[in-house]
């Protein structure tokens, strides 16, 4: 079987010498030559670029796990006590991993769709400008397959709405955050969390031995997935231009 690629075609080849007159058009300074072959770039190194198939269902589903989120961090005493710039840290770091946490709770599924991109060639006859939209980290489709990898795992877990509770406490109170002034207080309280956890974990599954590493060990998966997959994959289409930061501050501190 070929395994070569199969990006390059007949076509691919001819559409170099239009590309290039084009481009020698634009820059009078080069001399004119009858042709020289422009290096074709294998589209197979292109970054798939993707969306959600049904984004008005699930980013509806997912604007509602936020603010579950949100509501969660709100209601915690000890996030309470905290000085109100480590609150904001800590809500910078740990919102993202904790709306994954969200959904794997909620069981949200979704599927995602190539995004069509306009070719180099149509940019160059429409002379279109740089959006703002182009300017941001599109959703890949490896960090899609990221995600949902990390959501099959907690699902393959089963988590109790205990053990979820406690997985998210661990979560945000991170005291490897820097900038904390309350540090020392923060890894206390993240101790406490990981020990309810292992608490809450040996009754519930007595013969399981391994399960509490097992639990940490998926939940350092959350790490790995930016913040910026998240907001534009599941909140850019309701959310627009807006920073969603902002409002995550504006729905967490405004009593």
């Amino acid at each position: 079987m070929d395994n070569g690629c199969r990006c390059s075609s007949s076509s691919d080849r001819l559409s170099n010498p239009i590309l290039y007159n084009i481009l020698s058009q634009m820059d009078s300074s080069k001399p004119s030559q009858d042709y020289i072959s422009v290096p074709h770039r294998c589209n197979c190194e292109v970054p798939r670029t993707v969306c959600l198939k049904t984004p008005s269902e699930i980013c509806k589903e997912a604007s509602a796990v936020l603010v579950k989120t949100l509501h969660f961090m709100k209601n915690l005493p000890a996030f309470n006590q905290l000085p109100p710039n480590d609150q904001f840290t800590l809500l910078r770091s740990c919102w993202a991993p904790l709306f994954i946490l969200g959904l794997a709770q909620e069981h949200v599924n979704f599927e995602v769709m190539d995004v069509p991109t306009d070719s180099m060639l149509k940019k160059i006859l429409l002379n279109r400008q740089e959006s703002p939209d182009m300017e941001r980290e599109q959703p890949s489709m490896a960090g899609v397959s990221k995600l949902k990898g990390c959501l099959k795992k907690f699902w393959s877990l089963d988590l109790s709405p205990k053990e979820y509770a406690y997985l998210k406490g661990t979560t945000i109170f991170n005291p490897d955050v820097p900038d904390l002034k309350a540090a020392l207080f923060v890894e206390g309280l993240q101790q406490e969390a990981q020990h309810a956890l292992s608490e809450v974990v040996q009754p519930l599954h007595p013969g399981d031995h391994d399960r509490f590493a097992r639990i940490l060990l998926t939940a350092s998966m959350l790490q790995s997935i930016t913040p910026s997959l998240i907001t534009e994959l599941f909140f850019r289409p309701v959310i627009g231009q807006a920073d969603l930061l902002e409002l995550l501050v504006d729905m967490l501190f405004c009593r």
